[in-house]
């Protein structure tokens, strides 16, 4: 047989089947046409195949359908293949085309519209091979969305990235056709009509562009590999083009030949992508993130892209044929979207219809339209709606506008973005109460979301939640107020709500209570509980099973919950605990968009832990967003958080900045020293500080000096000579340089004060896990040295590199050992270990949210081993590297755009304006930059670009995007020295240098010395004794102190860094006498003069006092006794604490008791307390 050109002319079709078997065409079509296809032509310098694909696809359209949407699915893996080798994102030919189309979405080459017209390809194609489904409505929509993405390949990887095709051109009418194909097809020829011109020029165009790319292919080759690039080339077309009836066995060697070749070419398409600049790889993405941006559909591509969507969603959906007019009516078990049906004010695009229920109308727009305002046009066709043909409105009128349909839709198929809310999204209102609002959604509701919503009623819920009692729920007072305070905020209308309650107060607690009565009352039907680890989900887990309710239940003996291991929820299910990584990939990286869960898979979102560090939102300009990748700026778990159509309930200890953008102001707050103040959490004494002689002077090397560098990287131990003086302080220490001398003075000095076989654990910051792996070994030699032998497991690393970290948790926590676990940032939050009563810092943290996490890892409760404070060890110098911060400050910065990528949009942003965008975020970004630019990094910089960072920006700002973009093409060195960065694997100094203990000393804030803290607190207590009322109650008439002025008085003295723990540790440093005195004690003492005696001993004597002061009964004295034990407890017993109080409000409150004693019971209060400080010993 001859060789073939490319033009194709061959009789009978060739078969191109990259996956699954060789099958015959169901017919043999008419010869092909004389030329390759003007739609797909423009791709054969990239592949041969794909034009093949495409020409194939166009001639098998009118006589197979079917074989069409196969060759489509086929054209679609090559191209996605091609796009991801270019990409480096092409790792083996086992790579499904699901795995490379949400590799390129994730890295941000497609957005969410050429995402799906991938899938759309690929499922098409799939039911077409698989199910023998295939029609010409079908077949003719792929063709043109397959036309789309090879618009999209050529802009992304072609020579121009304007290049502009012309219109689509029709493929041949098939035999048979509907009215609807026809115009359709007819509406086409007419646009191809109207733009000759352009088309003609367009060709030229193309093939100018075509000799221009193989004219630079050619000059790349060597001619001995042009040859045998040729020589491949004919070889794939001459395969093509055998005869099928005649050549079938070499036609199979031939289609395994054009497999190798084609895996090969991926192979070095990837190759020479992982060996390019990162920032020539990048500018590809965002050339391709670009080109996805200017994808065209048209209105009926856009219905197609809804009716893809609707289905997905669960719905019976096909604008072309589940039409009125075409006799589609609703039937009882179905769900679905006929679309054109009559109302009295025009035909609905769409009305979804659960059985014979009319439940919803939507009004769709093409891609480009504004949606918001078709609301309004919803709204018409709900109000005219019109019941026949055994169509029913599910109730209703509703409303003042007399709604017939509840649920009111608009959309344009685009996917929705935050910056252009009102030209994206899905915009959905409930019509059923004139102040409910339209809200853009990124999904469809599905048949079951809408009739569970139909079935709600808010009022009648929350009526019920105000008549609901507390009591069996077993919390405590402030527990409650912070159900009762997010219940009251979702009756107003609240979308989100934040709880902000200290570690260890019970927040997973409180939320499963707050839960309960939320799902009792059918406020919510389902409540998704998001995590950020899988520790914090099996904690949680075990507390949904072990917590009483009503009648002694547990919340999963009255409740389905579905744990982890759930990907998905049942029916009854109505909690669903994941992570928001399980859920990112559930929602971002589905294996097909069907996959994806449904906005109203939950109604309540509760998230734990939501302070934790995810990425800040950043809104983008109308400019940037015709150009930029949204991917680049919301974070996964924003995306996460906004996929569901729910009240987000948030939980923290520490509310940062970007917790409260999302979730509000708090709602509730229960700080951590207001819980320390009520006895729910423990103190800490003031910190010990640990000194070396480094820790003082620092590390430093000279000039020419020998020095060893290990490189994390490579595991490898160099020597190296310094070409400058080295000079790494404190806040190096372990980061920058491994100094083992210094580790080994602080942990002979902490095992003085650590018992290794002790109930109480220890838990230990490390900065790295090199260092975590250091910090074990010479704490094990430490305790050998002080106790002269050691358990090995009784100090322990637990980082997320240690085998099997999780079960090492659940070790730390309930065995003995270890006592001791070294960790870098695995226990920093959400972990409970109650017995933890040291830590200690060996890493710096300049975060106070994350500072005050690590501390809450030792605030809790512990009877068991007599915990009544934790000890904090710092030998980082933490506080003077504590910047001050407030509670409300981000844990990360809010992401940012590199320099390179600036410059680099200068050149390519689609206009003027954009342009201009761009360079004001150049120009701010420099302000910013060169406050950090020093020493020789601005001496390089100044260097290159011949002026100071300051004077750059001047002249920035005095010209054009145009100037900006020439000057920097001719300093691009300056950009590399403004983006800066450090490596990931930095190699690390290894330090020598001998160290001593200098010695410890007591961090009491400003105070250096216990005396000088003492002092400060008694003139604290002169200056104020007349401007704090509870100060007057305490030193003049202590039997009327209430709990409420003492907690008062306890937060003021808080504020002013005078706690009860430290006024203790001052007073055992100053005089050796360890007195629990109580913070009213020291109070006295200082004021009055008082003697320090021992609070506990103070409530004995007094309650010896009024026991023989006069006869009691039996329950008399019983109930003095537990009024004791309450005093020693919370220091005040008052009317509030005996009805608020767990011991007394089971029993009446104070009402019950003061029978008990005859009405006496206030008298006796206030003698008591009168008594506990009558006498000072």
């Amino acid at each position: 047989m001859p060789s073939r050109t490319i033009a194709f002319r061959f009789r009978s079709p060739p078969r191109l089947v990259f996956h699954g078997t060789v099958r015959p065409p169901t017919r043999e079509p008419d010869p092909v046409p004389p030329s390759a296809s003007p739609n797909f032509a423009f791709l054969a310098h990239h592949d041969p195949r794909l034009v093949v694909l495409g020409t194939q696809a166009e001639r098998y359209f009118a006589e197979d359908p079917n074989t069409c949407l196969v060759k489509l699915r086929q054209f679609g893996e090559i191209l996605a293949q091609r796009a991801a080798a270019r990409l480096g994102l092409y790792t083996s030919p086992e790579d499904s085309q699901v795995t490379l189309i949400n590799r390129l979405r994730e890295r941000g080459a497609l957005d969410a519209t050429t995402r799906q017209l991938f899938h759309d390809l690929r499922v098409a194609g799939n039911k077409a091979a698989h199910e023998l489904r295939g029609e010409h409505h079908e077949a003719l929509h792929q063709l043109k969305m397959a036309r789309e993405l090879a618009v999209w390949f050529q802009r992304s990887f072609g020579n121009s990235r304007k290049f502009d095709p012309g219109p689509f051109v029709p493929p041949r009418d098939p035999a048979k056709e509907d009215a609807q194909l026809a115009a359709e097809l007819e509406k086409l020829r007419e646009e191809l009509a109207r733009s000759k011109v352009d088309l003609a020029r367009s060709k030229v165009d193309i093939e100018a562009v075509r000799a221009a790319a193989k004219e630079e292919a050619k000059k790349r080759l060597t001619a001995e590999e042009r040859a045998r690039k040729e020589a491949e080339d004919r070889a794939i077309l001459e395969a093509l083009a055998i005869e099928a009836e005649q050549q079938w066995a070499k036609d199979v060697e031939a289609i395994q030949r054009q497999k190798a070749q084609l895996a090969a070419e991926l192979a070095a398409l990837q190759a020479q992508a992982a060996q390019a600049p990162p920032a020539v790889v990048q500018a590809a993405v965002d050339r391709a993130a670009e080109a996805a941006q200017a994808v065209h559909l048209d209105e009926v591509a856009t219905r197609r892209i809804i009716d893809e969507q609707l289905r997905n969603a669960g719905w019976e959906a096909d604008s072309e044929h589940l039409r009125f007019e075409r006799g589609s009516r609703p039937e009882k078990g179905k769900n679905r979207a006929i679309a054109e049906w009559p109302t009295a004010n025009g035909p609905a695009d769409y009305v979804l219809f659960v059985g014979l229920d009319a439940v919803a109308v939507i009004e769709a727009k093409r891609k480009r339209k504004d949606v918001a305002g078709a609301i309004e046009q919803a709204k018409r066709y709900s109000r005219g709606f019109l019941a026949q043909d055994g169509a029913a409105a599910p109730g209703g009128p509703w409303g003042r506008d007399r709604y017939k349909v509840p649920f009111l839709f608009a959309t344009n198929g685009r996917p929705y973005l935050k910056q252009i809310a009102e030209k994206s999204g899905i915009w959905f209102r409930d019509a059923r109460r004139d102040d409910n609002h339209a809200r853009a959604l990124p999904g469809w509701y599905s048949p079951e979301g809408l009739a569970a919503l139909l079935k709600q009623d808010v009022a009648l819920s929350h009526a019920k939640l105000h008549g609901e009692p507390t009591d069996y729920l077993g919390l405590r007072d402030y527990q409650i107020r912070a159900i009762q305070a997010v219940e009251a905020a979702i009756e107003a209308g609240q979308p989100a709500c934040l709880v902000a309650m200290a570690t260890g107060t019970g927040k997973t607690r409180t939320a499963i209570g707050l839960v309960y009565r939320l799902l009792k009352a059918k406020r919510f039907r389902r409540v998704l509980f998001l995590v950020d680890r899988t520790a914090l989900g099996e904690q949680t887990a075990d507390a949904f099973g072990h917590h009483k309710l009503e009648n002694l239940q547990t919340f999963t003996q009255i409740f389905d919950l579905k744990t982890l291991e759930d990907i998905t929820p049942d029916p009854d299910t109505r909690v669903h605990i994941a992570t928001v990584q399980g859920m990112v990939k559930r929602i971002l990286y589905p294996a097909s968009p069907g996959d994806t869960p449904p906005v109203d898979q939950y109604d309540c979102l509760v998230v734990d832990e939501c302070h934790r560090g995810y990425g800040l939102d950043r809104e983008m300009s109308d400019a940037e967003l015709r150009f930029r990748d949204l991917d680049d700026y919301i974070s996964k778990y924003r995306r996460v958080l906004d996929h569901f159509d729910a009240v987000k309930i948030g939980l923290t200890a520490t509310p940062a900045l970007h917790t409260t953008e999302i979730f509000g102001n708090p709602t509730f707050r229960y700080s951590y020293r207001e819980a320390v103040i009520d006895g729910q959490l423990i103190d800490h004494e003031p910190p010990v500080r640990i000194i070396t002689a480094l820790a003082q002077q620092g590390i430093r090397w000279g000039k020419g000096e020998s020095v060893h560098v290990f490189d994390p990287g490579t595991q490898q131990l160099d020597l190296v000579h310094l070409e400058d003086e080295v000079n790494i302080e404190i806040d190096g220490f372990n980061r920058l340089v491994i100094t083992e001398d210094f580790n080994r003075v602080v942990c002979a000095e902490l095992a003085k004060h650590l018992d290794p076989l002790g109930a109480a654990k220890t838990l230990v910051f490390a900065a790295n896990d090199t260092h975590a792996d250091l910090v074990v070994r010479l704490l094990k030699e430490a305790f050998e040295e002080k106790y002269g032998s050691v358990d090995d497991d009784a100090v322990l690393k637990i980082t997320g590199a240690a085998d099997q970290p999780l079960k090492l948790l659940r070790r730390f926590k309930n065995e003995q050992l270890p006592s001791v676990a070294v960790t870098v940032d695995l226990l920093t939050t959400g972990v409970d270990v109650p017995r933890i009563a040291n830590l200690v810092f060996l890493r710096r943290v300049r975060s106070r949210i994350l500072y005050e996490q690590m501390l809450g890892r030792a605030t809790r409760l512990c009877p068991e081993i007599d915990k009544a404070v934790f000890r904090i060890f710092d030998a980082v110098d933490l506080y003077a590297a504590l910047a001050p911060y407030t509670e409300m400050k981000p844990v990360v910065p809010a992401p940012s755009i590199s320099f390179l990528q600036l410059v680099r949009e200068l050149d390519t942003a689609p206009d003027d304006e954009a342009r201009q965008v761009v360079l004001d975020q150049l120009i701010a970004r420099l302000q910013r930059r060169r406050q950090a630019l020093k020493g020789a990094e601005l001496g390089r910089f100044e260097g290159i670009a011949a002026m100071s960072p300051k004077e750059l920006g001047q002249m920035l700002k005095r010209g054009t995007p145009a100037q900006a973009a020439a000057w920097f093409r001719e300093h691009q060195h300056v950009v590399r020295v403004l983006d800066g960065g450090v490596a990931e694997a930095r190699p690390l100094l290894v330090s020598e240098h001998a160290d001593h203990l200098v010695g410890t000393e007591i961090g009491y804030g400003k105070a250096r010395r216990p005396d000088d803290y003492l002092e400060g607190f008694t003139a604290f207590l002169r200056e104020n004794l007349n401007k704090i009322p509870a100060l007057v109650v305490v030193t003049q008439r202590p039997r009327d102190l209430t709990r409420a002025q003492l907690k008062e008085l306890q937060l003021a003295l808080d504020e002013e860094g005078y706690t009860e723990a430290a006024l203790q540790v001052a007073w055992r440093e100053r005089s050796n006498a360890d007195i629990a005195a109580s913070i009213i004690g020291y109070i006295r003492q200082a004021a009055l003069g008082d003697a320090l005696v021992p609070y506990d001993e103070r409530v004995d004597r007094a309650l010896k006092k009024i026991a023989a002061s006069r006869s009691w009964t039996a329950p008399q004295r019983d109930w003095l006794r537990r009024i004791g034990a309450q005093l020693k407890k919370e220091k005040v017993v008052d009317r509030q604490t005996l009805d608020e109080g767990e011991a007394f409000r089971s029993h009446g409150g104070f009402k019950s008791l003061d029978r008990v004693f005859g009405g006496g019971l206030e008298q006796l209060l206030g003698d008591l307390r009168e008594e506990i400080w009558k006498d000072a010993g």
